[in-house]
């Protein structure tokens, strides 16, 4: 009975032995598939989401006392890593977007926006983010809003008449260009693979292009004094010029939203992909769709702002959806802070856009650059997590090869630092940025180093703040020649302290000197 029993136990080991080996050849075979298959994804697909004219305030993670649900945001935060201290180059649009695409501070090429049918902000001799990510087999789109500049194939100078009551003034109408030809100078031309956008959604041509052509050719005017539809809140803000008849800038956002998730489901899970989505919202002017009316206490800016956390919902479904989340690197930010129109909401709706900072965009105080940043990387960046480093968007440049392994040249990327140290939660030395400007035209300049702030000019504003703003946060000008702030202590800029520290001054001012002169902010090792 016994040798009865060691001999069936014999055969039940050799029995199990078998299927273990077959599990383990199976496990290893799984393994190396595996491996392949990471191999072969260890490049992360990169989502940048841009939005226009945000405030920092306007996120309700990041403002207890917003009068804005934004779900989808705060739930990238809790995903991510928010930082409170990140700063975008200008205060205004094309030049961030500029810094933000070539990790160079906007300055060193120019300080002012493209204009409408404007040339090109980029030299042929800039590096760019998507071309840079082409080198390591990326596919590369740009939806959205550009405001980089074009090389128009005009046929005749302008000469359509837009009279207002004080003035005349001829701007290009539709027989003045050549729709038929392909545009040169944009996103084509700048590294992209694709393009889909209607450049700027209150310059002309009030147009969608796709790649370097316009879609359909505009054969009508718009004229910002008669639009026949109306906005949420604040003016139109349109220039003048060629539109495609029947032109709804109510249909602007959607279509992209819509665009942009086509071209996500289009994707090869083989291959990494770059994409830079650049909203126009919650840009003026302010129109939220009919869904979206009413969902905040902020009015219709409350409204977009609502309508623009859903797009950025949409896009981060769609990478679930397709199962590209975990392998999908996304960053959210903006281009500047909040426009004026954010004075009579703070006092309408008691919404603070600009949170607890000084200035709108525009301003070298803190409001005109301090923006929101999340990002959300799974398994390498810890979720829920805040960093207090100050950032520039500059920065996103040096970081991005370094995550992807490119060497940069030596002339590209002049004053971009690689933040992953802060968001892989790695041992560094903080400050990581040896200083960050802040300027957004050519007579106010500012420079931040560790707590230190200091601005070369008596005020930080390039607008002036209602008087009852002022009133409501105690705002008080200032009388000396030059400006000094403890930010640490003094986030809302109310206590100038330039007549207690000329040393520190002195410092800062010849390390901004410096910079500008240079053609690096970028420490060398």
């Amino acid at each position: 009975m016994i040798s009865f029993n060691l001999i069936k136990f014999e055969a039940i080991i050799k029995y199990f032995s078998m299927r273990v080996n077959s599990l383990l050849l199976f496990l290893l075979c799984l393994f190396m598939f595996q491996g392949t298959v990471l191999a072969q994804s260890q490049l992360p697909n990169i989502v940048i989401i841009y939005a226009d004219d945000m405030g920092y305030g306007d996120l309700n993670c990041q403002n207890p006392n917003s009068k804005i649900p934004t779900p989808y945001l705060d739930e990238l935060a809790s995903e991510g890593m928010r930082f409170t201290d990140a700063h975008s180059s200008s205060g205004i649009c094309s030049p961030s977007r500029y810094a933000l695409l070539t990790g160079s501070y906007h300055w060193r090429r120019r300080h002012s926006i493209v204009n409408a049918f404007g040339k090109p902000f980029f030299k042929e001799t800039d590096i760019t983010l998507p071309q840079i990510l082409k080198t390591k087999g990326y596919t590369t789109a740009c939806i959205g809003k550009w405001h980089l500049g074009w090389d128009w194939n005009f046929k005749n100078k302008p000469s359509y008449e837009f009279k207002t009551p004080k003035k005349s003034r001829l701007v290009y109408g539709p027989n003045d260009i050549d729709w038929e030809l392909s545009i040169k100078g944009g996103p084509l031309d700048r590294g992209f693979d694709y393009y889909f956008g209607d450049g700027t959604i209150n310059f002309p041509p009030y147009v969608w292009i796709e790649n370097d052509k316009v879609l359909q050719k505009p054969t009508a005017l718009m004229d910002p004094k008669s639009i026949g539809l109306k906005t949420k809140e604040g003016n139109w803000e349109f220039r003048p010029g060629p539109k495609v008849k029947d032109w709804n800038p109510y249909k602007v956002l959607p279509t992209l939203t819509n665009k942009t998730i086509s071209w996500i489901e289009n994707q090869s899970v083989d291959k990494p992909f770059f994409l830079y989505l650049a909203l126009p919202s919650p840009h003026a002017p302010i129109i939220p769709n009919d869904a979206f009316i009413g969902k905040s206490n902020a009015g219709g800016y409350g409204d977009f702002m609502v309508q623009t956390d859903w797009v950025v919902g949409q896009v981060l479904e769609t990478l679930k959806n397709q199962g590209l989340e975990y392998n999908t690197l996304v960053i959210f930010s903006s281009d500047n802070g909040p426009e004026n129109y954010a004075y009579a909401r703070a006092q309408k709706y008691d919404h603070f856009s600009m949170g607890d900072f000084r200035g709108l965009k525009r301003d070298v105080w803190e409001g005109g650059h301090h923006v929101p940043f999340i990002i959300k990387w799974p398994g390498r960046i810890i979720p829920n997590t805040v960093s207090n480093e100050v950032i520039s968007q500059v920065d996103i440049m040096a970081t991005l090869a370094a995550i992807t392994k490119v060497k940069l040249p030596k002339n590209a990327a002049p004053d971009s630092y690689d933040i992953t140290p802060v968001i892989t939660s790695k041992t560094y030395n903080s400050p990581l940025r040896e200083a960050t400007i802040h300027n957004t035209f050519e007579n106010i300049w500012g420079i931040r180093q560790g707590d230190w702030l200091y601005i070369n000019y008596k005020s930080g504003s390039k607008g002036k703040a209602p008087a009852f703003f002022n009133t409501l946060r105690n705002y008080k000008a200032f009388e000396t020649p030059g400006l000094l702030f403890n930010m640490t202590k003094d986030p809302e800029q109310k206590k100038n302290l330039y007549n207690l520290y000329p040393e520190k001054i002195k410092v800062l001012d010849a390390l901004l000197n410096d910079y500008r002169i240079s053609q690096s902010s970028v420490v060398k090792n």
